[in-house]
C-alpha cells in the first residue's frame, strides 16, 4: 500500500501523548525531592532520565530485532494516525497480503511504542534543561558556581533532537543501514551526555596521564567496536558465521570487505547495485568478532590498572563484569542461532559498557606533576629542542 512517508498530521497528538507519559516520571521526582533544592531536583531528574533513555536504547534494539522498524511505514504516526487503532484498516490490508511481512498489528504497536516512549524522554529532557538553567540563575543569586553547566543539559536537547531526525530517516529510508546505525550510535551518545551530567558534579579521583591515556585508547576502541556491532545488526550478518571460534569451518573464510564496507547503500544491495554477496556478510561478522578480541583484551588491562587504585576498584569489577557480560552474550547470538533475548542483551551490554567509560572519564583526572618534577620536565623539553 503507498502511503506518504512523512505525515505530520498526527504530529500534536503525538507530543501531547509525550507529556502525558512524561508526567508520571516528573511527578515522581517532584515527591522525591520534596523540600530539596533545585540542584538535587536536577540531579534526580538527570537520573531518571538516563535509566529510562537505557530502557528506550534496549526498546530501540527490540524494535530492530524483531524486524518491527517499519511496523508503520510513515513518520511520525502510522499511516497518518496517532496510533495503530486509527491505522487497523490500512495495517490489516497489509498483513493479508503478507502475514510475514514488515507491517502487522503487533510489529505497528512495537515501532510506535518506541517512538511513545521516546517522545516522552524527548519531554522530560525538556524539563532536564529548564531545570538546569533555573538552578544555575539560582546558584549565581547565592554568589557560587553551579554544580554543572547548563549548557550540557542544552547540548542534550540539541542531540536528542538531532536523534529524533534520524529515528525519522530510519523509517523514511527503508532502513537505510547507515542511518540505522547511526541512529543506534547517537542513542548512546545520548545516554553518555546524560551520564556526565549525572555524575560529573563530584570529587575527581587523580589518575596518571598514561592511566587517562589508556582510557581515552579503550573508548576509542568500544566506539569502533559498538559501530561494527550496529553495522553487523543492520545488515542481519550475524548468522554469516555459526560457529565459534571458527567460521564456516574456516579460520579465514572467503570474504569482501569492499562490498562488506561499502557504506552508503540500500539495505542488501552491493556496490554494484545487485544483491550483497554473502562474502561481504562474512566480512562484516569477522571485523566485529577480531575487534572483539582488541576490545577485550583491552578491558582487561585497564581494569587491572584502575584495580590499583582504592577509588576506582568498583569501576575495574565493572569492566571486567561487563566484558564477560558480552563475551557470552555475544558467543550466544552465534552458536545459538541469535535469539532475540541474547540480542538484546548484548546491546544492553554496549549501553552499561558506554556508561562505565562515561562515569571514568568524569570522575578521573591526570594527576598534577610536581613542581620539581615539573620543572625538571620542562628543562629536558627545552634541551631536546
Amino acid at each position: 500500500m503507498d502511503v506518504p512517508l512523512v505525515n505530520l498530521e498526527p504530529l500534536l497528538q503525538l507530543a501531547l501523548l509525550g507529556i502525558v507519559i512524561a508526567l508520571g516520571p516528573l511527578a515522581w521526582v517532584w515527591a522525591r525531592t520534596r523540600g530539596a533544592d533545585g540542584s538535587r531536583r536536577l540531579q534526580v531528574l538527570t537520573l531518571l532520565t538516563l535509566f529510562l533513555t537505557f530502557d528506550l536504547v534496549l526498546f530501540g534494539a527490540f524494535t530492530r530485532l524483531t524486524d518491527s522498524g517499519l511496523g508503520c511505514p510513515d513518520w511520525p504516526g502510522c499511516y497518518g494516525s496517532a496510533s495503530p487503532l486509527g491505522a487497523r484498516e490500512a495495517i490489516q490490508a497489509e498483513q493479508d497480503v503478507r502475514p510475514s511481512g514488515p507491517v502487522t498489528h503487533g510489529k505497528a504497536w512495537i515501532e510506535m511504542i518506541h517512538r511513545y516512549l521516546a517522545t516522552g524522554v524527548g519531554v522530560l529532557i525538556v524539563a532536564m534543561t529548564l531545570l538546569s538553567w533555573q538552578a544555575a540563575r539560582a546558584a549565581r543569586r547565592e554568589g557560587r558556581a553551579p554544580a554543572w553547566s547548563p549548557w550540557w543539559a542544552t547540548a542534550t536537547l540539541v542531540w536528542v533532537c538531532i536523534q529524533g531526525a534520524f529515528g525519522a530517516w530510519t523509517v523514511t529510508l527503508k532502513l537505510y543501514p547507515a542511518v540505522v546505525t547511526a541512529h543506534l550510535l547517537g542513542g548512546l551518545a545520548l545516554l553518555a551526555l546524560l551520564a556526565a551530567q549525572a555524575w560529573g558534579g563530584g570529587v575527581r579521583v587523580e589518575v596518571g596521564a598514561g592511566l587517562r591515556r589508556g582510557l581515552a585508547a579503550v573508548a576509542v576502541l568500544a566506539l569502533l567496536q559498538i559501530a561494527l556491532g550496529g553495522w553487523v545488526s543492520t545488515n542481519y550478518a550475524v548468522l554469516a558465521c555459526q560457529d565459534f571460534p571458527t567460521c564456516q569451518g574456516f579460520w579465514w573464510p572467503p570474504m569482501d570487505f569492499e562490498a562488506g564496507f561499502h557504506i552508503l547503500r540500500p539495505l542488501g544491495v552491493g556496490p554494484d547495485g545487485g544483491w550483497l554477496p554473502f562474502e561481504a556478510l562474512t566480512a562484516i561478522h569477522m571485523a566485529h568478532r577480531l575487534m572483539a578480541v582488541a576490545l577485550l583484551a583491552a578491558l582487561v588491562v585497564l581494569a587491572l590498572r584502575l584495580a590499583r587504585t582504592e577509588a576506582l576498584k568498583r569501576h575495574a569489577v565493572g569492566l571486567v563484569a561487563v566484558a564477560a557480560w558480552q563475551l557470552v552474550s555475544g558467543l550466544s547470538n552465534v552458536v545459538l542461532g541469535w535469539p532475540l533475548v541474547a540480542a538484546v542483551a548484548h546491546t544492553g551490554g554496549a549501553a552499561a559498557l558506554v556508561l562505565l567509560l562515561t562515569v571514568l572519564a568524569v570522575r578521573t583526572r591526570a594527576a598534577r606533576m610536581p613542581a620539581p618534577r615539573a620543572r625538571a620536565a620542562a628543562g629536558r623539553i627545552r634541551s631536546a629542542s
